[in-house]
């Protein structure tokens, strides 16, 4: 089986699965689930096929890429994890942790993954889609989220077609289950926070602490000052949208859409990016989204929203 010419997207399954492998190691790029978004793509050690990555979404080269393994020895293959990184791998992979580690000499991962770094964005993903392409492929894949690079992030396959065209294949696995990028921690410092928050981590090794929101210098994924955004402007914790505006709502506060209802933030987690396709398509001209508790994955919803509001 091979991608269809009309529209290059196949339902889960063996099939899809040797025709998406066939693809990467033939050089080329594949949009795919994961437990957090989807994600495109592509051999992390052949340079040529990770810069179709960057062409595809428009992605600055000096923001670096997270690589995807199937296991924790394949990760200890490329990387240099301490007592701390080993601990948390064991407790949260794989899953929705993201580690920053030195990579190591002859790993063999192209240059632009790290973006010319000597650390490594490495995670073992829990989806079944990714799980499978990683195991029939057998290459280390560089995944960054399926979309123009800035935009809002997709949790379905009709976002990554209506984000990135009709040329990129698509291994179509249903919405995600997270709905937002992984944690990323270097350390005991969290430089993205997501769905294995702060109180998670420091079960693990006790105290950690929150990284720079916007860097100067990124050194891992997901830093950019102005990302996950949608087309129209974007005003944050509203609780009575303007005439012009498609609210977002939360718990008690309604709009024409609502992350949860009853005021749950794992549910809002899984419904913002979805959410913020909805609002963007609509016939208003602004955005706006209620107000979201800062504790727990809220952090993290947080702090996707505020990328999505700078301009």
């Amino acid at each position: 089986m091979t991608f269809p010419l009309e529209d290059p997207t196949l339902p889960f399954g063996p099939d899809a699965i040797r025709a998406a492998s066939a693809v990467i190691l033939d050089g080329g790029i594949v949009a795919v689930p994961t437990e957090t978004v989807y994600g495109l793509a592509a051999d992390a050690t052949a340079a040529e096929a990770v810069a179709r990555i960057y062409a595809a979404k428009g992605r600055p080269s000096f923001n670096p890429l997270i690589v995807h393994v199937l296991d924790l020895a394949a990760a200890l293959a490329l990387a240099d994890f301490d007592d701390d990184a080993l601990a948390l791998a064991r407790a949260f992979w794989p899953g929705p942790l993201t580690l920053v580690r030195p990579v190591k000499a002859g790993a063999g991962i192209a240059s632009l993954v790290t973006a010319g770094l000597d650390t490594i964005a490495i995670r073992v993903p829990r989806h079944r889609a990714m799980q499978a392409l990683l195991a029939e492929t057998g290459r280390p894949l560089a995944a960054p989220s399926a979309n123009a690079s800035g935009g809002i992030s997709p949790t379905r396959a009709a976002h990554v077609r209506a984000s990135l065209g009709p040329g990129v294949p698509i291994l179509d696995d249903g919405a995600t289950e997270a709905g937002l990028e992984s944690t990323i921690v270097t350390g005991r410092t969290i430089l993205r926070p997501g769905p294995v928050t702060a109180a998670m981590l420091a079960a693990v090794l006790g105290d950690v602490e929150q990284g720079p929101e916007a860097p100067a210098i990124v050194t891992a994924p997901g830093q950019l000052a102005s990302h996950y955004a949608p087309r129209k402007p974007l005003r944050l914790n509203v609780t009575e949208e303007a005439e012009d505006e498609w609210l977002i709502g939360f718990g008690a506060v309604r709009g024409q859409d609502s992350l949860s209802e009853r005021g749950d933030p794992v549910e809002a987690a899984a419904r913002l990016f979805d959410a913020l396709h909805r609002a963007d398509a609509s016939d208003r001209a602004r955005l706006a989204v209620a107000p979201i508790p800062a504790d727990g994955i809220g952090e993290a919803i947080n702090d996707r929203l505020r990328r999505a509001a700078t301009r």
